[in-house]
């Protein structure tokens, strides 16, 4: 049975990224699959809800936390291997065939990449806009945002907070962590320390402590 895989989560400056393989016919996909950035949250909840009931589609779902992707030892195209190959673990692919969207610039060396790392034996096509080429990376793609979205959503219930989508260019987020570095003098577990958002937070919060002396 053929796969498709695609990570959600790559460049927020808060939260996990996720992988997700789903494995299916592609005649057995509901209507209504694509690209998951073209998609409402509704519609991706409903698409991932059926997704998942469907007895004849196997999906497999990982999730890199935030201390692994601070690691510096380790890069986010390699954090993306693994994921993705985590993914297909987990949905219990073997010596099948599949898509994954390319994340790397070479997308022949992601996919060799991919391959070396999944734990059995498996054929990869990796492909720049995969997700929007290939319905079963496209169900991925839902697959992985909706888990995305679901560990956004719990960590403003951990943090009592509004952060925003996690993402750099939103000011929710922006002003979440702000404000946190500014009560606590520290980043909060759930920020990738290694971003240069990070960095620069606790920059300008250090310049406006040193302002008090002034």
């Amino acid at each position: 049975m053929p796969f498709g895989v695609d990570e959600a989560g790559k460049g927020p400056v808060l939260g996990s990224m996720f992988a997700a393989a789903v494995v299916a016919d592609p005649e057995d996909l509901p209507d209504g699959i694509a690209d998951s950035k073209t998609l409402t949250p509704q519609r991706r909840e409903r698409l991932a809800a059926t997704l998942r009931a469907a007895e004849a589609i196997s999906i497999g779902v990982a999730e890199i936390p935030v201390a692994r992707i601070d690691d510096p030892e380790t890069d986010m195209n390699t954090l993306t291997v693994s994921a993705q190959a985590q993914a297909i673990d987990a949905a219990g692919v073997s010596d099948e065939t599949g898509y994954v969207d390319a994340g790397d610039v070479d997308a022949e060396r992601f996919g060799r990449r991919v391959e070396k790392r999944v734990d059995t034996d498996v054929r990869i096509q990796a492909e720049h806009g995969a997700d929007e080429s290939d319905p079963l990376v496209g169900a991925a793609s839902i697959i992985a945002k909706v888990a995305r979205d679901a560990h956004v959503v719990a960590l403003n219930t951990e943090y009592d907070a509004d952060l925003g989508s996690g993402y750099p260019s939103d000011d929710r987020t922006r002003s979440f962590l702000e404000t946190y570095v500014q009560r606590t003098g520290e980043l909060p577990d759930c920020a990738r320390r290694s971003w240069q958002t990070s960095s620069d937070i606790l920059s300008a919060a250090a310049q406006t402590g040193l302002g008090d002396f002034d």
